[in-house]
């Protein structure tokens, strides 16, 4: 089955570009409400830096276990997906701490929101590059002329 060229989703983009373009967003949204606040046009929680890196994980996660289906070389992309994915995720809560003064534990349930999202991401990565790896497999089987097993006779 021949992939089309235009969707932006067959192509295996760069994870550690994904992972920076993901932490420049997330970094632009609390700057974005740290003006605000200090315009006094828009108070948000104190937790906002935390919800905000949490919003960024699940993002991530999302696009770049599907952007894995088209990566030409899996385990390299898996590789480079996970380390990627693990500095982005401590450098939001860095930034998320600076911006907030509250440690993930300060932050209340949002330390439990982060663990679920880390081993979703996980998870989602690995049922991803299953079915990838069964696809592949089903395309390499030759359909029309199934093998033909031997039976026992009685």
């Amino acid at each position: 089955m021949e992939k089309p060229k235009a969707s932006f989703l067959y192509k295996a983009y760069n994870p550690v570009l994904q992972a920076a373009l993901v932490f420049g967003l997330g970094l632009m949204i609390m700057l974005f409400s740290k003006l605000l606040s200090w315009t006094g046009v828009f108070q948000p929680s104190q937790k906002f830096p935390w919800m905000t890196a949490a919003a960024m994980i699940f993002f991530f996660s999302i696009f770049n276990s599907i952007t894995s289906l088209s990566a030409k070389n899996l385990n390299n992309y898996w590789l480079r997906s996970m380390a990627s994915f693990a500095g982005m995720a401590v450098a939001l809560g860095l930034i998320a701490y600076l911006f907030s003064s509250l440690t993930i534990n300060e932050a209340g349930s949002y330390r439990w929101i982060i663990t679920v999202l880390i081993f979703g991401y996980l998870v989602f990565l690995s049922i991803l590059g299953f079915m990838k790896r069964i696809v592949e497999f089903a395309e390499k089987e030759d359909w029309q002329a199934p093998k033909k097993r031997k039976r026992k006779k009685r």
